[in-house]
């Protein structure tokens, strides 16, 4: 059923009165006040099936919906409610949070929409608990990141309330008893290493999310095997966020792919002037990130500053050694990473077999963008990239002696684990050695710890132009 669903593009929905039309309102014998989503949600099949068997079938009642700005959590949750909306006979309210800075206005705000008068007698979320009592019902609480201090006060409501259930939406996990938080992933990502024809690439949902949005403003586009390419590489260098995806695509008013896929080199300042009627943080990707980064503390925001420096994925070591350049512990980085986690702005995945694989951290290249940005902004960018070749130097002499030992292929993949941030590392000693000869000693050091793994690995060409590179630059130093 739901592929028919996401086929027809949501036409489906309509024919059998799941889903009504753009202007048309919601009339069943349920109550429900949730807006109507004006565009047809495209690859969360397998999210929408999985949410809803969870709050159907009682395994808990607090469901958060938890990603970073920009890959469609609202959107994704009111088509849940809209699934959801013959289940609860009590309704589904939407609860939008987005203008709410004060945790204590939470509570006025759902009693807002359901329609609850404070009265003189009794503080009002005990109002709302007598309006609750006996009904089996879905909040759809929205935007909740701001104002997570109030996630009490939902659990609260919850215990004293058992048919009550709420599906939140945030960038960060409340982390409250009895909640269950639902990842949402950017949208599945062509492989460029693949054959890129049109009849492959349709399939894939950041490609079909991008054609949709592309034709809105150019009915007449076609998608052939001379822009397949192009198309791909477009959605991989915005990550499948679905808000990057609809900005890129209206830019193509102005631009062709080809100088669309080159301006995103920069995406922060191409990816601008979103629609009129969603909020001003969502109008450009740059706002949309700035309000994340404003909800952290004065110290996670310095972390995240500090990440912008990594290239591909890190370890915890790497970040603790590294976020010491502007004076972090140790413990510090470690709370703060957990942290940046919660709020949906680092991605954690294990390498290797789950038990005992190496756990490892990365941005969205979005997010990563944005962060540098920050870096720049606050006067920190040299001596933070310094710390990071400094380390990467370091770790590939440790590992240098190894290469031709009994530990080779172990050494070897773990500089293979490592060779973004190694590459990454030598670029940036070589792009200051012009300035500093001690950056041109550093780059000739690691090019000499690479060498064996340059050969074994076949990085033959890349290897020998960083040779040459560091070469022409080292003039005079031993």
């Amino acid at each position: 059923m739901w592929q028919q669903i996401f086929h027809n593009g949501g036409a489906f929905m309509q024919q059998q009165n799941i889903f009504p039309t753009s202007g048309e309102a919601i009339t069943s014998t349920f109550n429900v006040n949730f807006p109507v989503p004006l565009t047809p949600l495209i690859g969360r099949e397998n999210e929408i099936a999985s949410t809803c068997s969870y709050l159907r079938n009682s395994h808990g009642r607090l469901l958060t919906l938890t990603g970073p700005g920009g890959v469609g959590k609202t959107h994704l949750a009111l088509y849940i409610a809209t699934t959801l909306m013959h289940d609860f006979a009590g309704g589904i309210y939407f609860v939008p949070l987005a203008p709410i800075r004060d945790p204590q206005f939470v509570i006025p705000a759902i009693a807002k929409a359901l329609d609850v008068q404070e009265s003189s007698e009794q503080p009002l979320l005990e109002d709302l608990t007598t309006t609750f009592t006996g009904k089996h019902l879905l909040l759809l609480l929205d935007n909740f990141e701001q104002v997570v201090s109030a996630a009490p006060l939902l659990a609260a409501l919850l215990e004293a309330c058992p048919s009550v259930y709420m599906l939140v939406t945030s960038r960060e996990v409340l982390r409250v008893r009895g909640e269950q938080e639902f990842i949402i992933p950017p949208l599945a990502l062509p492989d460029l290493k693949q054959p890129l024809t049109p009849e492959e690439l349709s399939s894939v949902a950041a490609v079909t999310l991008f054609l949709q949005r592309v034709r809105s403003v150019q009915p007449h586009f076609q998608f052939t095997s001379a822009n397949a390419r192009a198309i791909a590489e477009i959605c991989t260098r915005l990550d499948g966020l679905p808000l990057a995806l609809e900005l890129a695509a209206a830019r193509l008013k102005l631009l062709s792919l080809p100088a669309l896929l080159a301006r995103l080199e920069h995406r922060l300042q191409v990816l601008t002037r979103g629609t009129r009627e969603v909020d001003e943080r969502q109008q450009t990707l740059f706002n949309t990130l700035q309000w994340s980064y404003e909800l952290l503390a004065e110290q996670e925001q310095r972390i995240f500053r500090c990440l912008a420096v990594f290239s591909g994925s890190w370890t915890l070591s790497a970040a603790q050694v590294i976020c010491q350049a502007t004076g972090e512990a140790a413990q510090n980085v470690e709370n703060g990473l957990s942290s940046l986690i919660d709020k949906s702005l680092v991605q954690l995945r294990i390498q290797g077999n789950e038990d005992n694989g190496e756990v490892r951290f990365s941005l969205l290249e979005t997010i990563r963008e944005y962060a540098l940005h920050c870096l720049k902004e606050n006067g920190e960018h040299e001596r933070v990239q310094a710390a990071h070749a400094a380390y990467y130097l370091a770790l590939a002499e440790e590992i240098q002696p190894d290469l031709d030992g009994p530990r080779q292929t172990e050494r070897l993949a773990q500089l293979e684990q490592e060779y973004d941030n190694l590459r990454a590392a030598l670029k940036w000693a070589l792009e200051q050695a012009e300035f500093d000869q001690t950056r041109s000693e550093m780059a000739l050091r690691l090019c000499y710890a690479l060498r064996i793994f340059w050969v074994v690995r076949c990085y033959w060409s890349e290897g020998l132009s960083f040779l040459e590179r560091t070469l022409a630059v080292s003039q005079g130093t031993s």
